[in-house]
């Protein structure tokens, strides 16, 4: 701060008092004349010193604990080092810090009681009972023997005093980057067109001032805050906060294609879409958006599968902890990419349900699949201790059974007679499959660029067997995404800077209370996830082991339906020549003769196949934008939808439309999905 007034009384300094100058004076004047405030020494009271050494500076401080055991500053030190003490090695520097501080506060230290000095250099501790010594050192050794001190090292995170002193306060960051996403200014701006919402918005940004608000609006005004601009809706104290979105349907529908449509978002479901929004956002009926929204997604719609029979479960023990038990899988027949990988070997964590996704040649051997558990599960997590396969070669060769032997592993295998007891992983197999389908439709080719992307999309989603998303499970935090970024004002400031002891010992009541707080809910989440998992292996053996069921749809002449391609020549329904990434549906196509359970169907002629389908073949199509119908009537009752009970709690507001999502044109609904992917 004051070099340029030091560089003056220099001896053969020319007296120019610039700009610099000027601004280095008033700087000086300004930090005397603020915060923080000296306080007077207490000769009875012990003192401590803190020094740091920099490249072109030292500083140091005298603090003492006054009488309401607070850490006070008496006094501030610094100044230049001379051109051959910039010579000095590192622990010169340092140790000459340490002589300048007890120069400067000898007056207070000389004859006093035992007093501490706090350095980050830790070999300074034993700098003055070191038996090998330079010339410098030995110098200073006598001048270090007047007082009755002790060294004891601090670390630079937290010795940030004199750490101040001994750097320039104009070296900041050349620039600073926030990321904000567009989406908040169009919230905001959206408002004032939301007769609803604006007055809310009013009332709550200028509390003086007198806002007339309908009886409905003041009811549940307590709801509702505005932070920077931005209305947030909360249910109860306990609940998060979360953006209102405005009644503006281009609006709604951007923040919909984030949360399901993008490659971090992977095409998926009705209840995992929902929760991915509805933990950020709030609209009045939010849950029937979305699940408009994705019913009428026609990429899900031709990639996913109609639900079909399942046969009875042998269900796998629970494990009690993340990563402590792993199931693991091949998926093969993709098109090869530009390093001829053509398949993928699947990781899954199977109490938070992560993956860890690895692009592989047809052609991998033991020691490769070895190599690479090594380096996406084992390098992350740990060592599992079972792991769950099927009978694959590549898994019960010579090299992991020696591998799983040497390491006190031991490999469960799946029942010769059902490989279905490894559900678990061929679930995630078949909706890997599924996201793949939608995210590389324009560039099969490309599919290994995104799996990070789909692994993120996968480990991000809330899972129906545990209630949470595997990064929550696994982190107890949900990652930032694209859709999440906070806005710019609530980005300010760095986290806190601590370093973590081994145990509890020496923190304080507030840290020890947090830190308790955070384990305890970690445990407890687990073993939500774990009570959770045990139910849902037990509801889902319950109606696996019942009879089949059946997809016996009706459907009348003049209906769309889509047409599942598992039968029909390669040719006739993709061009991208692997039978894993093309559409499991294609169409939609009208149904122009009805006989019985089949049905005739209006195909276009290059298809060269017979028209007339099963039923089971046959799903309803649902077009983007059209409102509601009942769906074809079912020969047996299947199990009640219903949506998640957060949607069941949400407040139902008089006057608001029912169902706002069916709202428009398909060609608007269309138009609006290909403007959001195009942005």
């Amino acid at each position: 701060m004051a070099r340029p007034l030091t560089n003056l009384l220099k001896k053969d300094a020319v007296w120019s008092w610039t700009s610099e100058a000027q601004q280095a004076f008033e700087a000086i004047k300004s930090s005397l004349q603020s915060a923080p405030i000296l306080a007077l020494p207490d000769e009875e009271r012990p003192f401590s010193v803190v020094c740091d050494a920099s490249d072109f500076a030292i500083g140091c401080a005298l603090l003492q604990v006054d009488a309401e055991g607070r850490e006070r500053v008496v006094s501030f030190q610094s100044r230049q080092l001379k051109a051959a003490e910039k010579n000095y090695p590192v622990h010169d520097k340092e140790l000459l810090a340490m002589k300048y501080a007890l120069v400067k506060f000898r007056v207070h230290l000389l004859g006093q009681k035992p007093f501490v000095i706090y350095t980050d250099h830790a070999s300074l501790r034993t700098a003055t009972s070191s038996p090998h010594l330079s010339q410098r050192m030995a110098r200073w050794l006598s001048f270090f023997a007047e007082y009755n001190f002790t060294v004891e090292y601090k670390p630079g995170k937290q010795n940030v005093l004199a750490d101040a002193l001994s750097r320039r306060p104009d070296y900041e960051l050349a620039h600073l980057a926030y990321l904000e996403s567009p989406l908040y200014e169009l919230i905001r701006e959206a408002y004032a067109d939301d007769d609803d919402l604006a007055g809310l918005v009013e009332a709550l940004s200028a509390p003086n001032k007198v806002v007339e608000l309908t009886a409905r609006q003041r009811s549940r005004l307590h709801r509702y805050s505005v932070v920077e601009g931005l209305l947030y809706y909360q249910v109860d104290g306990g609940d998060e906060p979360r953006i209102v979105v405005p009644n503006d349907e281009d609006l709604r529908h951007r923040v919909l294609y984030e949360a399901h449509d993008t490659p971090l978002s992977g095409h998926l479901g009705r209840e995992k879409t929902y929760t991915s929004v509805a933990r950020n956002f709030w609209w009045p009926h939010m849950y029937k958006w979305v699940r408009k929204y994705v019913q009428t997604c026609e990429t899900c719609q031709c990639v996913k599968p109609a639900p079909s029979a399942s046969a009875p479960l042998m269900s796998l023990p629970v494990p009690t902890d993340c990563w402590r038990s792993v199931s693991m899988d091949f998926i093969f027949e993709l098109p090869a990419d530009a390093r001829g990988h053509t398949g993928i070997l699947v990781f899954v964590c199977r109490l938070s349900k992560m993956v860890r996704l690895a692009a592989v040649r047809k052609s991998v051997t033991a020691p490769q699949a070895a190599q690479l558990f090594v380096d996406n599960v084992f390098r992350n997590h740990g060592l599992p201790e079972a792991f769950v396969s099927d009978r694959d070669p590549r898994f019960v060769s010579h090299f992991w059974q020696h591998l799983f032997r040497l390491l006190g592993t031991r490999l469960d295998m799946s029942t010769a007679d059902h490989p279905q007891t490894d559900g678990q992983t061929e679930r995630v197999n078949r909706v890997l499959e599924d996201i793949l389908r939608s995210v590389c439709a324009a560039e099969p080719t490309k599919w290994s660029a995104l799996l990070p992307q789909v692994e993120f999309a996968l480990n991000n989603a809330v899972h129906s067997s545990t209630g949470f998303s595997p990064f929550y499970v696994n982190g107890l935090r949900h990652p930032r995404t694209p859709l999440t970024l906070p806005p710019a004002s609530n980005l300010g400031g760095g986290e806190a800077n601590a370093e973590g002891p081994r145990g509890l010992k020496g923190l304080r009541t507030s840290v020890k209370r947090n830190l308790l707080s955070f384990i305890e809910t970690g445990e407890a989440v687990r073993q939500r996830v774990r009570d959770a998992m045990a139910a849902a292996q037990d509801t889902q053996k319950e109606h696996s082991d019942r009879q089949g069921r059946k997809n016996a749809l009706v459907f009348k002449l003049g209906d769309q339906v889509l047409l599942n391609a598992k039968n029909l020549p390669t040719q006739a329904v993709s061009a991208v020549g692997s039978t894993k990434l093309r559409p499991r549906f294609v169409g939609p196509f009208t149904v122009i003769g009805v006989h019985g359970h089949a049905y005739t169907l209006d195909l276009p002629s290059s298809m060269a196949t017979h028209p007339t389908f099963y039923v089971g073949l046959l799903k309803p199509y649902r077009p983007a934008g059209a409102a509601e119908t009942e769906e074809p009537t079912a020969s047996q009752n299947t199990a009640e939808r219903h949506s998640p009970s957060s949607e069941r709690d949400l407040p139902r507001e008089a006057g608001q439309a029912q169902g706002g999502a069916g709202a428009g044109s398909g060609a608007r609904a269309a138009t609006r999905r290909a403007s959001c992917a195009s942005k």
